[in-house]
């Protein structure tokens, strides 16, 4: 089979297209003959040695992934070959790039039936991503308050729109030309980040969804109550900042389970979620 390769960690140019031989999952494993496999920034830290997890060379590139059960290991019971599915191959994010896959169970569930492959690839790691960081790190709940920064974006959308169903009050940020598309998706009070600041639309919120980092991220600890919480995906906030706000700062790894996803696809399927795919190319034009 044909999979993008990385042998040395590095720019785009370290990714090779490469023929290896098709995998064989072990007890516990199935693989999946891939037909779509999602693009996110996680998968450009690993390729340039910048991941969380400790990641042995050489590797196959890609997390997120759609396509039928080829082949059952042994100790699999809850799925059959020609399943459709989607979700993530492993813990370490890695091995989707290519024309099948080996995938845990756990992280995998049946695709959404009103989804192509192409648009179910995009979902498992931002919408699981979004419903973790609301509900299980920031622990929101019905009448509470939180700021979504980045909320155009991939993890931003599926957080604004898990946030309205729960009954959360949303204020969101977003570039001037997503102002219409987050109001659309349910949040309340849409911040233009060009030309407006989102201190002067938000005070005592209780939770921060940080999706951006950097200076947005430390100007979010003036606008929580004392005992928020600032909820980072993509960067360590910084705790003598916290202490000194009297808050609870914290970033996470998404952690993609089966019920996440099977929840998730129930949500899709009934037309209470929205998907968006952007860029869609060949396999073998990845890098």
């Amino acid at each position: 089979m044909i999979a993008w390769r990385v042998h040395e960690f590095g720019p785009p140019e370290a990714m090779k297209f490469e023929r290896v031989p098709r995998p064989v999952p072990g007890p516990g494993e199935v693989l999946v003959k891939v037909h779509a496999a999602g693009v996110g920034p996680w998968d450009g830290w690993i390729r340039a040695g910048r991941s969380a997890l400790p990641q042995p060379l050489p590797l196959t590139l890609g997390s997120d992934l759609s396509g039928d059960i080829h082949t059952v290991g042994t100790d699999v019971s809850d799925l059959r070959i020609g399943d459709r599915v989607y979700g993530v191959t492993n813990p370490r994010f890695i091995g989707a790039y290519a024309e099948y896959a080996v995938a845990s169970p756990a992280m995998i569930a049946r695709k959404p039936t009103s989804l192509t492959y192409i648009e179910a690839a995009s979902v498992p790691i931002i919408a699981v991503t979004a419903w973790q960081g609301l509900f299980h790190q920031a622990q929101l709940k019905a009448g509470q308050t939180v700021v979504i920064h980045g909320a155009a974006g991939n993890v931003g959308a599926y957080a604004v729109q898990f946030a309205r169903r729960a009954g959360i009050r949303i204020v969101a940020t977003a570039a001037t030309d997503e102002i219409a598309f987050v109001r659309d998706l349910g949040a309340d009070t849409v911040v233009d980040f060009q030309t407006q600041r989102f201190e002067d639309a938000a005070c005592n919120v209780d939770a921060v969804l940080d999706l951006v980092g950097g200076q947005t991220q430390k100007r979010s600890f003036q606008v929580l109550r004392r005992g928020g919480k600032l909820i980072s995906a993509v960067s360590h906030p910084d705790q003598d900042l916290a202490k000194s706000h009297s808050v609870d700062a914290n970033f996470f790894l998404v952690r993609v389970t089966g019920q996440y996803l099977t929840e998730i696809a129930d949500l899709i399927d009934s037309g209470k979620l929205r998907t968006r795919v952007g860029t869609v190319l060949p396999l073998a034009d990845a890098r």
